[in-house]
């Protein structure tokens, strides 16, 4: 119908054929806007007392009334480290010589990105896109914190999504992620990057969990993946699919569809996207949890890093997320510079998405007001 309706107003008009693609396109994503806005939204709304609105009284989290099926991602002050000295490190030898080799070739795949074919380049931007969107749309968003919900056929497409970006399966990576929330920047948090730059980015996955790692992990309530059969299928069957969808397609698409060397398939869309697609995720565990403004709450270690979130589709506004670990958009302002909120809205719009979570802007204001650092802009 609105196709219709601003095919009549510009054909009248007489503007070119650009114009009017133009104008039809600017038309299709303000109605995409306006359909996603009206869409189910559950809004978390501000403190009940005057004197929470003010700032003065801590505000309840509620989690049980937020999202019933999860309340392990909340951060728990009351666990502290064990005094005594750390364990002694314990190298995995075959991570290390993974990630070495990964890297090798990924150095070796940029010399050789100028005589590729732009199909293969193309092909791999394309397969880090999706593979991120399975990474901050499904395992984060949906599966690790429940932010919003997902019908099935976009539970199928993050799933395999996920698959492809081969950074742990979706159980493995939620668990991981809610312990790290839940005791963040401790001896229990995988990544606790107090261990500094190099540990938070990639060394965790170079040595042996610490003992409060596996300790407290195991007593997460993972529940809620468990009885999820898409979930538990993908953990079952993880390797296999892996090999498949990881590994073969994106070598033999480009050496088989558009004639591309071999070795460029190999170092090209396989090394060097993968080892991209590795370290900017990474950065969200490094970089912001180091570099950056506090503006939400500043006794915690996780910063807004604005580029970070360039690089990670929009999860780089960690202060935030870390502040409010339920909102979908995982930052005050949806579409800004977060590519991942803009596609679950387009989901949404679809209705694909539903039940999206968003902190009021009370409530973010009045968290500000009372942990904030003063660098936001409202201070």
């Amino acid at each position: 119908m609105w196709h219709l309706c601003c095919q009549l107003t510009l054909k009248e008009r007489k503007l070119p054929s650009s114009q009017y693609l133009s104008a039809c396109t600017c038309i299709f994503l303000c109605m995409l806007l306006e359909i996603s806005s009206r869409c189910c939204t559950t809004n978390i709304m501000e403190p009940h007392s005057r004197r929470q609105q003010d700032g003065e009284e801590k505000m309840p989290l509620q989690a049980e009334d937020i999202r019933p099926e999860i309340k392990d991602d909340l951060y728990d002050p009351s666990y502290q480290n064990e005094e005594g000295p750390p364990p002694k490190l314990e190298y995995v030898w075959r991570n290390i010589i993974f990630m070495a080799l990964l890297h090798v070739g990924a150095l070796y795949g940029i010399t050789l990105v100028p005589s590729c074919k732009v199909y293969t380049w193309l092909l791999g931007v394309f397969y880090n896109v999706v593979a991120g969107l399975g990474i901050t749309a499904g395992a984060h968003r949906l599966w690790s914190h429940r932010t919003y919900k997902a019908r099935l056929p976009l539970r199928i497409f993050l799933i395999m999504a996920n698959t492809m970006a081969f950074q742990n399966d979706v159980y493995e990576w939620a668990r991981d992620h809610r312990a790290h929330h839940k005791f963040s920047e401790t001896h229990a948090d995988p990544h606790n990057s107090r261990r500094g730059f190099f540990f938070s980015h990639v060394g965790w996955l170079l040595v042996r969990k610490h003992p409060a790692v596996k300790e407290k992990g195991k007593n997460l309530d993972m529940s809620d993946l468990k009885a999820e059969k898409l979930v538990m299928f993908q953990r079952r069957y993880y390797k296999l699919a892996v090999m498949l969808i990881f590994i073969i397609l994106p070598t033999l698409v480009p050496w088989y569809l558009w004639g591309e060397t071999f070795q460029h398939s190999l170092c090209v869309s396989n090394f060097l996207r993968y080892a991209v697609l590795l370290n900017f995720t990474w950065l969200v565990n490094s970089a912001a949890h180091l570099y950056g403004y506090r503006p939400y709450d500043r006794g915690i270690g996780a910063r807004e890093n604005p580029f970070v979130s360039m690089a990670s589709l929009g999860e780089g506004f960690h202060n935030y997320h870390h502040t409010f670990p339920y909102d979908y958009s995982v930052s005050e302002y949806r579409w800004h510079i977060n590519f991942t909120t803009f596609f679950i809205d387009c989901m949404a719009a679809l209705g694909l998405a539903y039940d999206r979570k968003k902190v009021s802007k009370a409530v973010v204001l009045a968290r500000i007001k009372r942990t904030g650092d003063g660098s936001h802009k409202s201070s």
